[in-house]
């Protein structure tokens, strides 16, 4: 029997030439620009490269971006599940509405929400001016970046969880509950192995898109440096001063950081799955 017998049919006619395009795609779109951010960094050297991203005012705008879309995609792991447990198990007049809601921040300019959350948060806007006197303050401090963050963050929790959660059978819970278990039992044994590694896809989908965001974020944050200066506005800054080389070594710092990151939650995600699996 000669060799091509022997081969499998493909799922994909034209698998290989589909896969030549997608290799040239995604290097054209991702992996030459990331390639463009080193080599135009490798012009500092190691020396001036250090003295860059360790700067006082790039590493407080680091943990400034990287503290504030952790915070947010916290938040937003919880109150994501929630929203999406409501919109799944619980049918209401307007759940439709409010299911269409969810997605308005992917439809809403960036810069929108950022106008629109600073009239409300601001010292004088809506909500803002009653929390003045109480001593708190969102608008233009670090707690206001992790709000814009929130909004912009919440579709990707929710509408990760959604799906799994409208095919996870009700039985399941309903056999627990008949031998004893009560609801929080129910929902960490029987619920969330289920829902954690699409949760956990939601989180770092709104890592990454938090630590990334500018237009949100520039009205509301302030941009004091050293206090609520964020690292893409850092960037901006200095390519505004002409200084390439430094802009690009902040976003390899950022980009490094983010991959590993987003490499320990995608580890998590998988021992996660292989201790359920087992």
């Amino acid at each position: 029997m000669s060799v091509l017998a022997w081969r499998r049919p493909s799922l994909m006619p034209g698998f290989g030439l589909s896969v030549g395009y997608t290799v040239v795609y995604l290097s054209l779109i991702v992996l030459i620009p990331l390639s463009a951010v080193f080599i135009e960094t490798s012009e500092l050297g190691w020396g001036r490269f250090w003295d860059t991203v360790s700067a006082p005012r790039v590493v407080a705008a680091l943990q400034t971006s990287f503290g504030a879309s952790l915070i947010a995609a916290t938040i937003n792991a919880v109150f994501g599940l929630l929203v999406a447990w409501v919109l799944v198990r619980n049918p209401f007049p307007g759940r439709k509405l409010i299911d269409g809601l969810v997605d308005l921040p992917f439809a809403l300019p960036t810069a929108v929400a950022g106008i629109a959350l600073t009239a409300i948060y601001a010292p004088t806007g809506w909500i803002g001016q009653w929390l003045q006197p109480l001593g708190l303050q969102i608008g233009y401090q670090p707690a206001g970046i992790v709000v814009a963050l929130i909004f912009i963050g919440l579709p990707f929790v929710v509408r990760t969880v959604q799906p799994i959660l409208e095919d996870l059978d009700p039985e399941f819970e309903e056999a627990a509950v008949s031998l004893g278990a009560n609801r929080w039992t129910t929902f960490r044994r029987v619920v969330l192995p289920e829902l954690w590694p699409a949760l956990l896809t939601g989180y770092a989908l709104a890592f990454a898109r938090g630590v990334g965001e500018y237009g949100s974020v520039i009205f509301i944050a302030g941009n004091m440096p050293m206090v609520s200066e964020i690292a893409p506005l850092l960037i901006v800054t200095k390519l505004e001063q002409f200084e390439y080389a430094e802009a690009t070594a902040i976003a390899a710092a950022m980009l490094v950081l983010s991959f590993v990151i987003l490499l320990c939650i995608n580890g998590l995600q998988w021992w996660r799955t292989n201790r359920h699996a087992a």
